[in-house]
């Protein structure tokens, strides 16, 4: 376990804690590392208290399905996750570094290309674009968005290489708005 971060002498590890009902009632599911599947500890999940790090979870087992990043805080019921049911099966730990992304027009890594280092509220307003059909993460951590103003779908990328919208787990390929991650 990896302490993250003190304040006024309490130390937080990195751990979340994952409650079947609102409110941080009922069973519970706490994880301080990467866990594929914990369908078979909860059946639902209604409320999560981040204690440390950040994480993301995920609808399906295996780090499929919607995905949702979540910083150190409580959620007391999914949709102060924006989360659209109360599913959830799997979680990721998130780890931190410095920020690059290169989108392009074109699957494959062609056609026109940017290269970011910051935030963006509005794909289509800053430099045109609705859609990202490839790319790559030489640094850091981002977190695409199907709509502008970091709504709809979130999709995480670390580094690697994304050939396709699929790669990163989209059914489509509208980004309308990025975010570096930052715990």
């Amino acid at each position: 376990v990896k302490i993250t971060d003190s304040i006024f002498g309490c130390y937080f590890h990195d751990k979340i804690i994952l409650y079947e009902d609102k409110n941080f009632q009922g069973r519970r599911y706490e994880c301080d590392s990467d866990c594929s599947d914990f369908h078979a500890y909860l059946s639902r999940c209604n409320s999560i208290r981040v204690e440390g790090g950040a994480w993301v979870v995920y609808e399906r087992p295996n780090y499929t399905g919607y995905q949702y990043v979540l910083t150190r805080g409580e959620y007391p019921e999914y949709q102060r996750w924006t989360g659209v049911n109360d599913r959830l099966s799997s979680c990721r730990m998130i780890h931190s570094v410095s920020l690059r992304l290169q989108l392009y027009e074109k699957a494959d890594f062609s056609g026109q290309s940017l290269e970011v280092m910051e935030d963006c509220p509005s794909l289509p307003q800053k430099f045109g674009w609705k859609e990202v059909n490839s790319c790559k993460v030489s640094e850091g951590k981002w977190i695409l968005y199907e709509n502008p103003n970091y709504r709809g779908r979130q999709y995480f990328l670390e580094k690697g290489e994304y050939r396709t919208a699929g790669d990163w787990g989209a059914v489509g390929s509208t980004v309308q708005s990025f975010r570096r991650f930052k715990e």
